[in-house]
């Protein structure tokens, strides 16, 4: 079945359109969180006067993903003790599983399991960071990169089938099945998704480039190639789904070149990998 391309960009552009904007506070709390001058009690005004994401932060701070010795009672000491860059990524990542989830648009792609693939990259990301030895303080935005890579897919409807199914078929990229059939791809999607949202520079090029990396900024070529890399992982041991079921070796060296790390590094989060993903979990908790 030959899809209409131009017809599924203007399908697409117009779902996007149509999706709801993240909510005010995160917005704010992203606006403050990019700006160099901004102080902790700025980011503490702002969260606290919307209890509910107030809760959701008390309640991922205190639950085993972070797994702090004295359970935190106050907002001020949750951005104190993780910093505001830690607590900004838990409010977006929160707000945008819910925003996503509350459209998504076909059971193509079942939204648990798509999820399950989102947690999975993300919690092996931020293992991969640690093994490469990125600062403690920039960690989290790994987790939340690779979390958040997939979201281009949210939009694609029923007709998706046909390219999961092409893809399986024929054992090729999903990228390449996408743009042959739809004349788009979900890292474009993802990106359009991305801007509507105002995400910051490092995750856009992730969400952007994790097909592509020689294309992307060289600024962020690393933290793509981590993402990418635990993207390869999770489809390769089938934890939860997102289409993609054929990475090929020539892909893991490439991106391994530009992580930085090791094939023992990639190798050796095995052991770690599924008890960083059940601790993840609360993310879709919260």
């Amino acid at each position: 079945m030959q899809l209409d391309k131009d017809q599924q960009r203007q399908d697409i552009e117009k779902f996007i359109r149509k999706m709801p904007s993240l909510s005010t506070t995160v917005g704010k709390v992203l606006e403050i969180c990019s700006r160099t001058d901004a102080s902790p009690n700025e980011l503490n005004r702002v969260i606290s006067l919307d209890p509910v994401l107030t809760g959701q932060v008390l309640k991922l701070i205190n639950s085993a993903y972070y797994s702090l010795v004295a359970k935190v009672t106050s907002l001020t000491r949750a951005i104190t003790m993780l910093g505001m860059n830690t607590v900004k990524n838990m409010a977006l990542s929160t707000a945008v599983i819910k925003t996503a989830s509350s459209v998504k648009k076909s059971k193509v792609l079942p939204t648990s399991k798509f999820w399950a693939h989102s947690i999975g990259v993300g919690a092996c990301a931020k293992l991969l960071a640690i093994a490469g030895e990125v600062p403690v303080m920039e960690r989290e935005e790994f987790f939340v990169a690779g979390l958040l890579h997939d979201l281009g897919k949210v939009p694609f409807g029923d007709e998706y089938s046909e390219v999961l199914t092409i893809a399986r078929k024929e054992q090729a990229p999903l990228v390449e099945v996408e743009r042959e059939l739809m004349g788009i791809d979900h890292q474009q999607v993802g990106l359009m998704i991305a801007e509507k949202w105002k995400l910051n520079p490092s995750i856009k090029e992730c969400i952007g480039g994790h097909h592509d990396i020689s294309a992307a900024d060289s600024e962020f070529q690393r933290q793509i190639a981590i993402v990418a890399l635990a993207n390869i992982y999770i489809n390769i041991f089938d934890i939860g789904y997102a289409g993609d079921l054929f990475p090929t070796e020539e892909d893991v060296h490439t991106f391994l070149q530009y992580s930085g790390l090791e094939w023992e590094d990639y190798a050796g989060v095995r052991a770690d990998v599924e008890r960083e993903i059940e601790k993840a979990q609360i993310f879709l908790q919260v």
